[in-house]
């Protein structure tokens, strides 16, 4: 009987707006920081090196170097203080855990061969885009700014 209330509370506190992400992939963590009265965005960028447990008690930790200094974090996925997370890129390794990485130095700390999205994962991004929760990568659109970028320099110029 506890255990039913229990769900449906953790149920309203699920996030649908996450891009399905593994170890071994490059992201993008935006936390909210509060410093007294005043609210910003901080961007942890790193690899993901695992993801334990399930529903809302669901945690990642994202590794990256600073400085030097090898630096871990482990984030809450369901937490209200992380604004979005953005997948980078796509890394393709055979393991769950990468702790590995963590006697790396150097380079090869932040090098994972380069993977592709499965379909289920393609299908559940452009699900996520067309509902309006996270921003497509058009590289159409990109050309296109980059193309009204070059004509204002050329105009500047003349």
């Amino acid at each position: 009987m506890n255990t039913n209330i229990l769900k449906k509370v953790e149920t309203k506190q699920i996030k649908n707006d996450i891009p399905p992400f593994e170890p071994g992939d490059t992201i993008a963590v935006h936390t909210i920081i509060r410093e007294g009265d005043k609210k910003r965005v901080q961007v942890f960028k790193g690899i993901v090196l695992t993801i334990k447990g399930s529903g809302t008690r669901k945690t990642f930790t994202v590794r990256k170097i600073s400085f030097g200094v090898g630096v871990e974090k482990i984030f809450p996925l369901h937490s209200p203080n992380i604004e979005k997370i953005e997948l980078l890129k796509k890394g393709k390794v055979r393991r769950a855990k990468l702790y590995y990485m963590r006697d790396r130095i150097g380079k090869k700390a932040l090098k994972i061969k380069a993977g592709t999205l499965s379909k289920k994962d393609q299908k559940r991004i452009e699900e996520l885009e067309n509902l309006g929760v996270i921003e497509g990568n058009d590289e159409q659109a990109e050309a296109e700014v980059q193309k009204t970028e070059k004509k204002a320099d050329a105009e500047k110029k003349d």
